[in-house]
């Protein structure tokens, strides 16, 4: 199973992107995806996850500002970030499992894609 990420970059604070996952070579549907991020000296750490049902978990940093959508029937995962913020910098990773579990991460993991919020 291989997650591509895309979407990251530079941004200003206050502005937005859209990050984007696709899963491939997976036998198996994905019933659980979304995003954690890691910044410099940190932890990884949950941002977003969906599960096939539509249920979410989320990151208090970003509620409110972060929505994730997902298309399982492609092996698709958004996440839409609004009004970013310097402390949201980080390398964000696609994550995916089989299961719907959204309390650990998923067993997949995608390269990272890296987000800056800088003026």
């Amino acid at each position: 199973v291989q997650l591509q990420a895309s979407g990251g970059g530079l941004v200003q604070p206050g502005g937005s992107l859209r990050l984007s996952c696709a899963a491939s070579g997976n036998r198996f549907a994905m019933n659980a995806m979304g995003w954690y991020r890691q910044a410099p000296g940190k932890q990884r750490e949950l941002v977003s996850v969906i599960s096939g049902g539509g249920r979410v978990k989320s990151a208090d940093a970003v509620k409110g500002r972060f929505s994730i959508s997902k298309e399982f029937d492609k092996s698709m995962v958004y996440l839409q970030m609004n009004s970013l913020r310097p402390e949201d910098t980080a390398v964000y990773y696609c994550n995916a499992d089989h299961s719907y579990n959204l309390e650990v991460p998923g067993q997949f993991w995608g390269q990272g894609t890296q987000v800056t919020v800088s003026s």
